[in-house]
């Protein structure tokens, strides 16, 4: 994930702009593998929300991500969980993300920097306090765990 988000910020069309602390996430959806590990990173970038995908993805293959078995054990997830006040339904990206608001794991590290943020009407921390956040834990507390690297 750091070197995902360095390369995101050596980038001239985006910038990593917040970071949340480093998870470490119990397996969700198949669930006979190990844990994971979660952040979130606010961008700010030129590139329109399908351009910036596409980037993801180029950094994902980049670093050996294969699409092998849905929620199964990957190297690499980079997904595009909201853009600015765009809501999108197309083939390859929907915004906000479909399944953030239901995530304890997306909306734990995504509360670090951005509580107030509305998705469908109502702020991250709300949705947050409905949210299914067990055995989920802090793994580095210094937002700039992805410097280290």
């Amino acid at each position: 994930m750091a070197v995902a988000l360095r390369a995101l910020d050596k980038r001239a069309d985006c910038q990593v702009a917040a970071v949340s602390r480093l998870y470490r996430t119990p397996p969700w959806g198949k669930t006979d593998q190990s844990y994971f590990f979660n952040a979130c990173a606010a961008i700010e970038t030129t590139l329109g929300p399908e351009a910036l995908l596409d980037v993801c993805l180029d950094i994902e293959r980049g670093m050996k991500r294969e699409r092998i078995e849905r929620w199964g054990p990957r190297t690499l997830d980079i997904d595009i969980l909201t853009y600015a006040d765009v809501v999108l339904s197309a083939p390859r990206l929907e915004l906000p993300h479909p399944r953030m608001t239901d995530r304890g794991f997306v909306l734990m590290p995504l509360s670090d920097f951005a509580p107030n943020l509305l998705v469908h009407g109502t702020t991250v921390r709300d949705w947050l306090a409905k949210a299914d956040v067990q055995g989920i834990e802090v793994a580095d507390q210094d937002s700039n765990w992805w410097h280290a690297a």
